[in-house]
């Protein structure tokens, strides 16, 4: 193997960073970010989680909204949460501020500067973007989304997800813009639900869609403060147990990952990735098992999530063919499905570790068809490469037919909403078929 390849395959995406595999002492660093973050949540209460573009300027209709958002929170006694940058973040502080209500601020440390808002009365600066994400979402008691980039997305479809994985807790979840929302659910209504039969439509229509700080009161004023950062009853595993505890299940799954992946992933690697639901027999799984076979013959890792469908198809198209194929999988409370096509396997509690393990060593991701997850795994890369946290991953969405009203959203962000730049929306590739996968690596 070649000195690149190792040290490849020493190398892992934690949260956005790259960490080197021999750098172990890193996790240490992950941890104990984790353990800060949760005791500075300790102290909040009644928190409502505000999220959106950091580049909507303050004569922008959303900022208004926003700040009348925060406003309206804190007089009715809510903690506004938001990730303390610019745009509608500083809108909603700014809101809570003048109302004389707690505003609170979870910022990131990005490569360019990303300054805290001068109406953030306690925050917390954060390197990683999984424990911003968590400190984010997993103690609120309602999520409010305006328009934004691939960061808001990636947060929307990350507990819409966990919600309906039955690994957060349910919560109102706003959307404000009917302009900005409804293409991004009908996407998911037609190409998830109907076209893919990945999703049931009842799920959209849990969630809320309105146009006002009026509607969104309306539906929060009632919201009691139910979740807290230690609890035996949540289904949620970063807030489940006493906070010790957690904390070395934790560096005991992220010392596992990087040995795991030091040991199962000596040479260049693809991850594939898609929906369970896909069938035997049909289309996508049988293009996906070609992928598996080309990524054998090229002599790829296929690495997926190692479940049904196109997960069991890319690893069966692999192991069938020579390659070596890997599941990456997440521990169910009840039963493990996972595929028989693989040589190498490990399951994950913490959903952030799995996808860090998913991706990690990978340097291209193939989006087949999928539903919540396969979107949040999507925005959630868009997002590290859009920051600078990571470089190198290349990221290919599979079917024309099903992604192309995607690649018409994505644009739109950029023409219509200027969330993401011109640079920001060429990320992405779409190929059709296998044997343009083939010439593309």
């Amino acid at each position: 193997m070649s000195e690149n390849n190792k040290n490849q395959a020493q190398n892992i995406i934690t949260g956005g960073n790259l960490v080197n595999f021999r750098d172990s002492w890193k996790i240490f660093s992950m941890v104990s970010e984790m353990v800060e973050g949760l005791k500075f949540l300790k102290e909040l209460k009644n928190e409502v989680t505000v999220m959106g573009s950091a580049r909507i300027p303050a004569n922008n209709k959303y900022y208004k909204i926003a700040q009348e958002i925060g406003y309206k929170l804190a007089q009715h006694g809510f903690t506004v949460i938001t990730g303390g940058g610019p745009g509608i973040m500083e809108a909603a502080n700014k809101g809570a501020y003048e109302a004389g209500g707690e505003s609170i601020g979870i910022n990131i440390q990005l490569p360019f500067e990303q300054r805290i808002n001068p109406y953030v009365k306690k925050s917390i600066a954060l390197e990683y973007f999984y424990t911003r994400k968590v400190m984010l979402t997993a103690p609120a008691n309602g999520l409010i989304l305006l328009p934004g980039g691939f960061g808001t997305l990636d947060e929307f479809f990350e507990v819409i997800d966990s919600m309906e994985m039955n690994q957060m807790e349910k919560m109102p979840v706003i959307m404000v813009g009917k302009d900005y929302w409804q293409p991004i659910i009908n996407f998911v209504r037609q190409q998830s639900c109907e076209k893919i039969k990945a999703l049931d439509s009842k799920v959209l229509d849990s969630f809320y869609l309105v146009n006002t700080a009026d509607e969104v009161l309306e539906l929060l004023k009632n919201a009691q403060d139910v979740t807290t950062v230690e609890s035996d009853t949540t289904e949620n595993p970063y807030m489940q147990g006493e906070a010790n505890w957690r904390m070395f299940r934790i560096m005991a799954e992220l010392v596992n990952s990087f040995e795991f992946l030091t040991e199962n992933v000596p040479m260049r690697s693809v991850t594939v990735l898609g929906t369970k639901n896909i069938l035997p027999g049909t289309k996508y799984y049988n293009e996906a098992y070609e992928v598996g076979k080309i990524l054998a013959k090229r002599k790829f890792v296929t690495i997926t999530g190692g479940g049904m469908g196109v997960m069991e198809a890319a690893n069966k198209g692999a192991i069938e063919n020579g390659g070596k194929s890997i599941g990456v999988f997440m521990k169910m409370k009840y039963k493990e499905l996972l595929n028989k096509y693989v040589n190498q396997t490990m399951g994950f509690t913490f959903p952030f570790i799995r996808k860090m393990t998913l991706m990690a060593a990978s340097e291209v991701l193939v989006f087949f068809p999928g539903s919540l997850g396969t979107m949040h795994n999507l925005f959630e890369v868009l997002t590290l490469l859009e920051t600078k946290k990571t470089a190198g991953i290349r990221i290919v969405l599979y079917g024309k037919e099903f992604w192309e009203p995607m690649r018409d959203i994505i644009n739109g962000l950029y023409t219509d909403f200027k969330t993401i730049s011109q640079s920001d929306k060429e990320l992405i590739s779409i190929i059709d078929s296998p044997e343009e996968l083939e010439q593309y690596l």
